[in-house]
């Protein structure tokens, strides 16, 4: 389980969502949008396969540490 919300940018792996949500994928890497003022501490938004940002439950999500190298190949996708 997240401890600290990861910051805008940054990169997690969705380990659980339910089964009627189409734009996760467990196992699979997001990027972390900018949160916004009302959002819940218990929410982390994302950018999900749909290509919008959306606020989902943190612990379905885990922190990766990701090379910058890694970063920017992953920006150009």
């Amino acid at each position: 389980m997240i401890k600290t919300k990861p910051s805008r940018g940054s990169y997690v792996v969705c380990v659980d969502c339910t089964a009627d949500d189409i734009d996760l994928m467990v196992g699979k890497l997001y990027v972390v949008a900018k949160p916004q003022r009302n959002d819940s501490p218990s929410m982390l938004r994302v950018v999900d396969d749909s290509g919008e940002d959306y606020l989902y439950p943190m612990d379905w999500f885990e922190p990766l540490t990701v090379p910058s190298r890694v970063k920017r190949a992953l920006a150009t996708n």
